[in-house]
């Protein structure tokens, strides 16, 4: 038999849950806040490639890659090393108050490889939400403006300034009160699920754009008001939504001609998921702001607000993160980029356009499969208990997650009935049949 380290592809071992895993599951039903979102009982003892091994020495292909963390796999050699290296200088001296050579050298190559010939000027924070609330800080020091536009479907973070843009899940707001700041949210450009009417020949995209500038401008947010429009370039926890092609042309002709400030979320979408280093650049867009995390530092805790020069001129002392831009998870974002760019994004384009045709021949043998979207390896898979009324179907959703892990394979939901996948991008194409024929069958098996 194989080692676990040897596999590439899934062995169950033991009954699932595996003892060692319900003893631990009783620890952590004691000690861990509820608010956590598990959906199936998936002990994590170590990864590799894109693997990972449970507790009880049972072994899964990911095709989540810890919500599009992990880009490069699980315990990339060439990442464990120089975080190895690093920790032995030093881990930590606060780049808030000292300087480290780190800080610079990413944000020099970050001004490289973003869209835009302009100077842009870098903040650290550690996550994803932090890197949106220095968004926000900054587009509202910036133009003394209050008020943002963001849209429906939207996961920014589950901060108090970053709840304020999200409104993908009723769950996220229940029970916190009043929102922090002043956001409109309007319709994301979804071909599938659009609740606007489209005049002829009229796409989502431009309708939405319509809708901003004769309704919303004109009842709400007076541009003038606006400090910026905030937008995923594909929605993440939305469903994994791809955007008709003129939705964000259509936000910068808004933003251009209203002096707002365009923020792209680049947190789930960057980093070569969808084939090329940010998702934006499908659709030929400068953004002024981009916000980074996930899967910048090979996984560990680190996130990027990168702006236009001259929206973040704020003064000394303004804005600031004491373990934000830490050395060891910026010498891990220095070699996550090289490897990328050495072609594991080539990677992600081709088996992501093979993994999207074969979904949709599936879909073509299974009408509770409404919609097969998503550009390189960030696909969404949309399910609706109709295809003429797209009625959601979570129940289905939710059962055939649980029966891929059954069989072995890691996904998770997303949006009211879309099964997301984002694996590592290193993954092959034995690894992408396997998780396809695995996911086919747990339909299968759910609609019995």
């Amino acid at each position: 038999m194989q080692t676990a380290a040897e596999l590439k592809l899934p062995e169950i071992r033991t009954e699932l849950p595996g003892p060692k895993t319900r003893e631990l599951l009783e620890k952590d039903r004691k000690y861990i806040s509820p608010s956590y979102t598990r959906s199936y009982p998936l002990m994590v003892e170590r990864g590799f490639g894109a693997m990972l091994e449970d507790v009880d020495g049972n072994v899964f292909l990911d095709f989540n890659a810890g919500v599009a963390v992990a880009a490069l796999g699980h315990g990339h050699p060439e990442i464990t090393e120089v975080i190895a290296r690093q920790a032995e200088r030093f881990i930590h001296i606060s780049g808030t108050d000292y300087y480290y050579p780190h800080q610079s050298e990413l944000a020099e190559k970050l001004n490289r490889i973003t869209p835009g010939n302009f100077i842009k000027k870098v903040h650290y924070g550690n996550s994803g939400a932090e890197a949106m609330e220095g968004a926000l800080k900054a587009a509202v020091y910036s133009t003394n403006r209050s008020k943002f536009i963001a849209f429906r479907g939207a996961f920014h973070g589950r901060t108090f300034g970053t709840l304020s843009l999200t409104a993908s899940k009723a769950a996220q707001r229940r029970g916190f009160g009043a929102q922090a700041l002043d956001v409109t949210h309007v319709p994301y450009a979804n071909p599938v699920r659009f609740p606007l009417n489209l005049r002829t020949g009229e796409s989502v995209g431009r309708r939405v754009a319509r809708y901003i500038e004769e309704t919303v401008f004109k009842t709400t947010v007076p541009p003038e008001d606006c400090a910026a429009i905030i937008v995923e370039p594909i929605q993440g926890e939305g469903g994994y939504v791809v955007p008709s092609p003129d939705f964000l042309p259509e936000l910068r002709r808004i933003s251009n001609k209203h002096g707002i400030v365009l923020i792209v979320d680049e947190v789930q979408t960057g980093m070569g998921r969808t084939g090329k280093m940010w998702a934006v650049e499908h659709y030929g867009v400068e953004p002024d702001i981009i916000c980074m995390a996930k899967a910048i530092a090979g996984g560990l805790p680190l996130g990027v607000t990168l702006a236009r020069e001259e929206l973040m001129q704020w003064h000394a002392g303004a804005h600031a993160s004491t373990f934000g831009g830490n050395p060891v998870a910026i010498a891990a974002s220095l070699k996550t980029i090289e490897i990328l760019e050495n072609g594991v994004m080539a990677n992600a384009a081709e088996a992501g356009n093979y993994m999207i045709n074969r979904l949709r021949e599936i879909k073509d043998k299974h009408d509770s499969i409404v919609d097969v979207r998503g550009l390189g390896l960030m696909i969404g898979v949309e399910f609706a208990r109709d295809p003429d009324t797209l009625e959601p179907w979570p129940e289905l959703r939710d059962e055939i997650v649980l029966e891929c892990f059954r069989q072995g394979l890691i996904v998770q939901g997303a949006g009211q009935s879309a099964i997301r996948f984002s694996p590592p991008l290193i993954i092959d194409r034995e690894q992408a049949d396997f998780a396809i024929d695995t996911f086919e069958a747990a339909i299968i098996h759910a609609t019995k």
